[in-house]
């Protein structure tokens, strides 16, 4: 069995934001040269998820509106015990445990195997800076 590994770096100008990071693993998967196998895509930070969904532009705007009610942003101490540690991101944290941390697809015939309209996509909940994304395939 073959092993390929690749990250992906992610820099968001806002604190919120969707990626559809598809186009990049479809070529690490070719780079890999697996045919045959499953694919992983972790995002490597506590405050950003990756998960598996439609690109459309309505469906992430309602994302983000309903992380914003089930976690309202607050950096203030108040709002989150985890903002009294100095940092100002506990809604991020909550919001990426919604939305999950990875997502595996297989690979079939050298491609991502997905359903009709699935995508892959990076969510930022605490960004402006550079955060990584690790693609791992393995197979034959």
């Amino acid at each position: 069995m073959k092993s390929f590994r690749k990250t992906l770096t992610q820099h968001t100008p806002g604190r919120v934001a969707f990626v559809n990071l598809t186009p990049e693993v479809e070529a690490a998967v070719r780079e890999s040269g697996i045919r045959e196998g499953l694919c992983l895509v972790n995002a490597m930070h506590i405050t950003a998820s990756v998960f598996i969904n439609d690109d459309e532009s309505g469906l992430h705007q309602d994302y983000a509106a309903w992380l914003e009610r089930l976690a309202p942003h607050d950096p203030s101490p108040a709002a989150y015990r985890h903002n009294r540690t100095g940092e100002d991101n506990g809604d991020a944290h909550l919001k990426r445990q919604v939305m999950g941390r990875e997502v595996v697809v297989a690979v079939t015939e050298g491609r991502l195997d997905f359903g009709p309209w699935e995508q892959i996509f990076y969510g930022e909940f605490d960004g402006r800076r550079d955060k990584r994304v690790l693609v791992k395939i393995i197979g034959e």
